[in-house]
């Protein structure tokens, strides 16, 4: 014990400070001396808590840090035994820890001041009658400071006390003083599950019942305190059974229906939100469900909560309400025979292990399994959060994070030998070309000209079965007889033109190169190229533009704009007007009947504003006996990549699990990118409540709900009338994913999504076409079956529409559109089986409503820019055609899929200048870069963004030029043709993520994967690993252009890991390509990048190329689906000439990168370093 004097050293206060004297005479008072002089104790306690109470500075004297004032008093409470000078010792504590924000209740439980207080109240409790005033003052001490004591409860139990309070409660039920700082004591004990458990089996739950009661305007802070500490109660699920079982569920039912009706002035919300937190504890456990459905639950709030909607103030009750609601109603199957894929495809043979496997192994009917355990039970926030984008990722990934050292230093593993990967010398003829047969000075001497010669040449040979292009007034495909006549298209063939080469005295200025794609059509003769088709010729550079590009590259790089500048100018003011003048103004004229296979379509003539007026009528013929004229907006005028007529050629060699005969729309006529601005959509607040309580009207006026199939693809017959006011849905087209279509109400559908082929989940891509719209209607479509718990859809994300009235107009485009857009979780129960055996998991709902402005439309919805198969072999043999003799432009069949499609395999660089061995030699030894893209189907803006890449290498100006010249690129443009011809989301025809397969790929279950990667192995057997590897991949929860790389020291700081400056060692070249992205390009972020390695992605194409080929810059660029956040396109949603402009950058980049990686100082791999270390701050161990 501290001395007088020692206090006053301590506290640097005078000597005749009066408390410091009372407490020294106060220490100074031992047990003995107490029991004693009692009334000398009592003065002494009596004076200081008068000090305390009356001066501020007395109560900063005694708390003040390093002082022993508070041991003092707390020994005195331990020693005395005068029940005075206890209730005076408490006075004083009860003042001391009143103020202090808390810093003072922390000092007192360091100095064990809780075990003290329990101590007297055991004491206190055997005196009969026990003291009242003193059971008073130690409870409310108790509820002050157990909030602050992390084993308050523990020490509670330990002690007995809890059965103390329990009986203090049941004797003084008409006390309230007494009862309120129970009551608040109470409400800690029970946050202790232990705690919570002991008490219910001593009936203080139904003590509670006791407690609260009917709506009174008296003793409302008693109500608020005992509802709150019988939440924490009802948390326990033994707790939660033991009300049901007592039927006192309609009783909090009565109770809150009591103070709902009754608080007019809303003064008691906080009880009403008491009782609601009561129920959604109850609710937690499955009786809890079923007697809360039994007792009229769901509508007893629904109702409440629609008089509550009006008035914001009560917000948290409707919240609360509706998560209540959302957890009880019903848990449905989904409305399907099956969850697996609607499409059956036959594997070659069956996985031995793995989710596929379980899938085959699954006996008839056993599929789809609802269980409503109430384990792994999700929770949701109460608020309302739809502002807030609580969706970046974590943090904290360390459970993920590789800590293996050994697999995090990449050693090069081939692991074949090299008469295996012999096979693979055949698509690397570049490497071994000599040139000899070929004239260098007639092919530079050539004029432009346009080649007629594209790959995938054998469709009619393939072709087995009709096509079909929709039309507004034509009658269902399904009702058409097949012909096996195949009309004969008109190919219509369009060049890029180059820009004047720049004169050898200017400098190139990179902010002002253009992709310009000119309108005019030149003739010219053929010139023979190296792989033996015809390309035109195009200018040669001077031999002075190479050192000025250098020049050039040594500056900051300015952004390259996509953008037809004739085009701007055009439409220049038209940025925030969606109805602008028509970007397309000439009309091509064509002959029905077309390319359906001899059977006559009618069409629309005279312009798009009459189309599909009178859908569904006969019609006349013309009267040339002819078919009738489709006006069809001529695309190519502004997309020299995209030919309708040469569109529908490849979809007949394009081969499908359903065999799709039809051609969507948008495919057909293509899409001319808008030149407006597409804002994030801000979202109305309220929103996602409105739409859940629409769907909980469902449960309580059944008799409203329609409940009409109107669309399904596992009953292909006609499911709606011909006269129906129903919409008329169709998704059998390449790409189309749509399983089912319900209307539920006049205006609002439910839509089911086909899981992917061999699958049974997968829900995300959607691409489907609806018709028989009315203007001015508002339709609410509800896609059920979405899986993961959130999206950007929640954050300014819509959905994609084209209108074919809008594309027979002139604006071929496909627009965001939708409002009261939001994604939440539903009632229909996911099945275990599809969950990875996770139980209680649902499916979730995106919701969007629309206003179609054109009656009779066609129109098409799609989760992101389409880009078919079909499409990319369309674009592929429009860019041979482009092919100048200075590019060197071969297109190999790489493989064949599953599903019988031609795998492509690109290679791209520049001609050298002659057959001399010198040339010949730079030619061979240019380093190679390796792309891919569209491993996962659903993920098309990657495709436009590898759009963006092909357009740029095979264009004309000085970059692309210096490019080709600079590597020889080997691309494969989409390593899952199967995936994206079905309308998958993720998989492959074999049911598996081809991205998880790269460790140990399968040759006849992953053959894309399997030859791809021996491309690479070879590259590396050969001492030729490409420089960099890149798969574009795109991201549906994150925003902005970002990329994950791989690093050995990254992924140490980001862990646990213990380890050497030696392990740590690392080229850090991976960092330069990202960072000159992101000072090129506006929509890529650093910030989101990563370059961690995780565990989970140790299959991915990214680790393994790193890890077992020896690239270091090996990454995965990830597109948004969404938007950005950041740059020059922030709050703007991304649209497919950002995502092309991207991958026209990331050409730029890779210009810049050369030019970085010859330089033999290393400046810039300092700079990267000293990013490295401002981005963490964890010591190196």
């Amino acid at each position: 014990m501290a001395t007088l004097e020692k206090l006053h050293s301590q506290l640097s206060v005078p000597s005749n400070s009066r408390v410091l004297m009372l407490l020294g005479q106060l220490e100074r008072m031992n047990t003995e001396v107490m029991l004693r002089d009692v009334e000398t104790a009592r003065q002494v306690t009596a004076k200081i808590y008068h000090l305390i109470q009356t001066q501020e500075r007395s109560g900063k004297e005694v708390m003040s840090k390093g002082s022993s004032g508070m041991e003092v008093i707390l020994a005195s409470l331990e020693n005395s035994r005068d029940v005075q000078t206890t209730l005076n010792i408490m006075y004083i504590l009860s003042e001391l820890l009143t103020v202090g924000r808390g810093r003072r209740v922390g000092v007192f439980v360091s100095k064990g001041g809780t075990g003290i207080l329990f101590q007297i109240l055991i004491l206190a409790s055997i005196e009969i009658p026990p003291s009242e005033e003193l059971m008073l003052q130690l409870h409310a001490l108790l509820a002050k400071v157990g909030p602050k004591d992390r084993t308050f409860g523990l020490k509670a139990r330990l002690t007995g006390a809890l059965n103390i309070t329990v009986n203090v409660m049941k004797q003084n039920l008409q006390n309230t003083k007494l009862l309120l700082p129970c009551l608040q004591v109470l409400r800690i004990y029970s946050t202790n599950s232990v705690n919570a458990i002991s008490l219910g089996k001593n009936g203080v739950v139904e003590l509670m019942f006791k407690i609260v009661g009917p709506y009174s305007k008296k003793n409302t802070s008693l109500f608020k305190v005992a509802l709150e500490a019988l939440g924490a109660l009802l948390k326990s699920k033994t707790n939660a059974r033991r009300v049901v079982d007592s039927g006192l569920v309609s009783v909090l039912l009565a109770l809150y229906l009591d103070w709902h009706r009754n608080d007019t002035r809303h003064c008691c919300m906080l009880i009403r939100k008491g009782l609601l937190v009561c129920l959604r504890n109850i609710t937690n456990i499955k009786l809890g469900r079923k007697a809360f459905l039994e007792a009229d639950g769901m509508r007893i709030l629904y109702n409440s909560s629609a008089e509550c909607l009006p008035v914001r103030t009560l917000d948290p009750l409707v919240n609360t309400s509706s998560l209540i609601m959302r957890k009880c109603f019903p848990k449905n199957r989904l409305p399907l025979p099956t969850i697996k894929s609607a499409f059956h495809f036959q594997l070659p043979h069956v996985p031995p292990e793995g989710p596929v496997a379980q899938l085959y192994s699954q006996p008839p009917g056993v599929d789809d399994v609802v269980d409503e355990s109430d384990d792994n039970e999700e929770l949701e926030a109460e608020t309302d959060t739809e502002n807030d984008e609580d969706d970046k990722e974590q943090c904290n990934l360390n459970d993920d994070i590789e800590t293996d050292l050994n697999k995090l230093h990449p050693k090069r593993t081939i692991g074949c030998s090299f008469e295996e990967l012999k096979v693979y010398q055949t698509f690397f003829s570049e490497l071994s070309e000599d040139f000899q047969g070929y004239n260098f000075e007639f092919l530079k001497s050539a004029s432009p000209t346009s080649s007629s010669a594209y790959f995938f040449s054998s469709p009619s040979a393939r072709f087995t079965r009709p096509v079909v292009v929709p039309t507004a007034e034509a009658p269902s495909p399904k009702q058409i007889p097949h012909s096996q006549d195949v009309c004969n298209s008109v190919k219509k063939h369009q060049t890029l033109s180059s820009p004047s080469p720049s004169s050898p005295q200017t400098p190139l200025d990179l902010g002002t190169i253009h992709l310009i794609k000119n309108k005019d059509k030149k003739e010219d003769t053929n010139i023979p190229t190296p792989d033996g088709h015809t390309a035109p010729p195009s200018f040669c550079r001077t031999p002075s533009q190479g050192h000025m590009m250098e020049q050039e590259l040594s500056h900051p790089l300015e952004c390259l704009s996509l953008e037809d500048k004739g085009n701007q100018n055009a439409e220049a003011g038209s940025d925030r007007v969606k109805n602008e003048e028509s970007p397309v103004n000439n009309l091509r004229h064509i002959q029905s009947p077309l390319l359906l296979g001899g059977f006559p379509i009618r069409r629309a003539g005279g312009g798009g504003s009459n189309v599909g007026s009178d859908c569904g009528s006969d019609g006349a013929e013309d009267e040339g006996g002819e078919g009738g004229v489709l006006e069809v907006p001529d695309t190519a005028q502004l997309l020299p990549l995209h030919d309708p007529d040469l569109y529908v050629e490849m979809v007949k060699g394009t081969e499908s699990v359903p065999q799709y005969a039809e051609v969507a729309y948008p495919d057909y006529f293509g899409h001319v990118a808008p030149m407006f601005k597409e804002p994030l959509l801000e979202r109305i607040y309220g929103v996602q409540r409105s739409k859940i309580f629409q769907d909980i009207e469902r449960l309580i006026h059944p008799n409203d709900i329609l409940d009409k199939v109107v669309y399904d693809i596992d009953h292909p017959s006609p499911v709606t009338e011909e006269n129906s006011e129903s919409l008329k849905f169709n998704s059998q087209f390449e790409s189309g994913n749509l399983r089912k279509a319900v209307q539920v109400r006049k205006y609002e559908y439910d839509l089911i999504l086909n899981a992917d082929i061999n699958s049974n989940h997968y829900h995300q891509w959607f691409y489907f076409e609806v018709s028989g719209m009315r203007v001015g209607a508002t339709y609410r479509f509800n896609i059920i079956n979405c899986e993961k718990s959130n999206s950007q859809f929640n954050y300014g994300m819509q959905v994609l529409m084209y209108s074919v009235q809008e594309a027979i107009s002139g604006r071929p485009r496909w627009v965001r559109t939708g409002t009261d857009i939001c994604y939440y979780k539903n009632h229909f129960a996911r099945s275990s089986i599809a969950t990875g055996g996770q139980k209680g998991k649902s499916y979730y709902t995106l919701t969007f409503s629309i206003n179609f402005s054109h009656k009779d439309d066609v129109c098409y919805f799609a989760y992101h820019y389409p880009y078919t198969y079909s499409t990319l072999k369309m674009h592929l043999s429009k860019l041979e055609a482009m092919r100048t003799p200075q590019i060197y432009f071969r297109q190999d069949v790489l493989c064949e899929t599953l599903g019988g499609n031609t795998c492509p395999l690109l290679t791209i660089t520049a001609m050298p200048e002659s057959k001399s061995s010198d040339h010949i030699c730079q030619f061979r030894n240019r380093p190679l870069i390796f792309l891919s893209a569209r491993v996962h189907p659903g993920e098309t803006n990657a495709s436009w963004v590898m759009k963006g890449t092909l357009e740029f290498l095979m264009g004309s100006s000085p970059l692309a030029v210096s490019l080709r010249e600079a590597y020889i690129f080997k691309i494969v443009p989409m390593l899952n043709p199967d995936g994206v011809i079905n309308g998958n989301h993720r998989c492959s025809l074999s049911g598996e993520d081809l991205n998880r397969q790269w460790q140990n790929p399968n040759p006849e279950l992953h053959p894309t994967i399997y030859h791809t990667k021996g491309l690479l192995q070879y590259l590396a057997y050969i001492q030729r690993a490409p420089l960099v590897f890149c798969d574009y991949h795109g991201h549906s929860r994150k925003k902005n252009v970002f990329m994950y790389g791989c690093s050995v020291k990254e992924t140490v700081w980001q862990s646990d890991i213990s380890a050497t400056s030696s392990d740590l060692h690392e080229d850090l070249g991976y960092r330069t390509l990202p960072k000159i992205l992101s000072q090129i390009a506006p929509a890529f972020s650093m910030a989101s990048s990563s370059f961690v390695v995780e565990r989970s992605k140790e299959s991915t194409a990214r680790v393994v190329v790193w890890r077992e080929i020896g690239v270091k810059r090996s990454y995965t660029m990830e597109s948004t689906l969404c938007g950005c956040d950041q740059g020059k396109y922030k709050g703007l949603q991304i649209g497919t000439r950002e995502l092309e402009e991207m991958g026209s950058q990331f050409c730029v980049a890779l210009l810049r990168l050369k030019r970085l990686t010859g330089i033999r100082n290393h400046q810039h791999l300092l700079d990267m370093e000293s990013d490295i270390i401002g981005t963490h701050t964890k010591p190196v161990r």
